[in-house]
């Protein structure tokens, strides 16, 4: 919750797009991109740190069991209709690998800039590639997908010179194809609109952190927002990355 009410009052401060239209873009010159005027380095290998929601993120809840989920009687019922089998068969296995679900999912991610103006973020839990464009959606983006299309931005507090003094990524998330918040068929809907919060930070024994904090709006499924806070170790390299394929239970 920490993480949400700073996250909320960023979005009312002036944003570093600013300072990438007035600083660095200054004097005529060609603006700077999104990864020149980054206030935090996202990038590298992450790891999981599972400090809540243990016995639903660890294990694949039992049929029904949506905990904590806000879902109406609608999201309910297609809970507790959830078939692995079905899905798999159907061709659905990744149905909790798609954004709003597969960051909670427990295992490696790691991000890297695919050009100055687009972060890559891969999951080896379902080995997943999301795509977090600055600028506005890709072309295409009436397509529905299981990563939908990322619309990123940095908010930051502006120090004395003008210059970001902190920052946070904001992901703004839609186009989603349907799918599970957790595995075992908490569902959301195409109409789901994802915001994510991305804060780099210290950890214990001098350790990079990185929480997302996670908020969905499902007018179909929902009755109110779901929101969640997940941790994230920075690792010294990718020795440990093993992706694997989407699995239905």
């Amino acid at each position: 919750m920490r993480h949400l009410i700073l996250a909320l009052l960023l979005a009312s401060l002036p944003t570093i797009s600013a300072y990438a239209q007035r600083g660095r873009g200054a004097g005529g010159g060609v603006p700077a991109s999104p990864q020149q005027t980054a206030p935090v380095d996202l990038t590298g290998y992450w790891v999981s740190v599972v400090s809540e929601d243990w016995r639903y993120r660890m294990l694949t809840p039992p049929k029904g069991d949506v905990g904590g989920i806000p879902l109406n009687a609608e999201g309910r019922t297609i809970a507790n209709a959830w078939d692995p089998a079905k899905d798999a068969a159907a061709g659905e296995a990744c149905r909790a690998y798609g954004a709003a679900g597969v960051m909670r999912i427990p295992g490696r991610v790691h991000i890297t800039w695919q050009d100055d103006r687009t972060l890559k973020v891969e999951t080896d839990a379902g080995t997943q590639t999301r795509l977090l464009r600055f600028g506005g959606a890709a072309a295409g983006a009436a397509e529905r997908t299981w990563q939908g299309n990322s619309v990123a931005a940095w908010d930051a507090v502006q120090g004395g010179n003008g210059s970001p003094r902190w920052g946070t990524l904001r992901v703004v998330t839609t186009q989603l194809r349907p799918g599970y918040l957790r595995k075992n068929g908490a569902p959301y809907s195409e109409n789901t609109v994802l915001t994510e919060y991305f804060d780099l930070q210290s950890g214990p024994r001098s350790a990079t952190w990185i929480t997302i904090t996670t908020i969905v709006n499902d007018p179909k499924y929902l009755t109110q927002e779901f929101i969640t806070s997940t941790d994230f170790r920075k690792e010294p390299d990718g020795s440990k990355w093993k992706p694997t394929p989407c699995a239905s239970d």
